[in-house]
């Protein structure tokens, strides 16, 4: 190729430099949003895990919950079970009931505490 034809062809020295500009500026954008995404991604996560905490926490308070419930169930069933009289079997029951509504009330309560604690634990604002 001869120098004339090079020349024709050769990228002027600012148009050459406005495009490196604008290249180095893509790119410093591109690393920019790849940050955020990464942050985000990462918020994200965080997110999923304080919920994923906050629901183990649910499910570990029923489950201890129902596990209450049921023995006492048993503990009830078999007490019937040694009743000598029918007045027996009506003060057990009636005990029983009562014993069991003061235990689902309290139940209800701690749990309406740790579901709000956490969706509070969810909802908090990344620090």
């Amino acid at each position: 190729m001869s120098d004339e034809v090079r020349d024709r062809f050769e990228i002027p020295k600012e148009m050459r430099s406005m495009a490196e500009a604008s290249v180095e500026q893509a790119r410093k954008a591109f690393e920019k949003f790849v940050t955020a995404a990464q942050d985000a991604a990462g918020t994200i996560e965080e997110r999923n895990a304080m919920v994923r905490a906050g629901a183990k926490d649910v499910s570990g308070k029923a489950i201890a919950y129902a596990e209450q419930n049921v023995q006492a169930s048993l503990d009830h069933a078999q007490s019937l079970l040694k009743a000598k009289d029918l007045p027996e079997v009506m003060r057990l029951h009636s005990e029983y009931v009562q014993a069991q509504m003061r235990a689902l009330a309290e139940q209800a309560s701690e749990m309406g505490q740790v579901v709000s604690k956490a969706a509070m634990e969810a909802a908090k604002p990344k620090a």
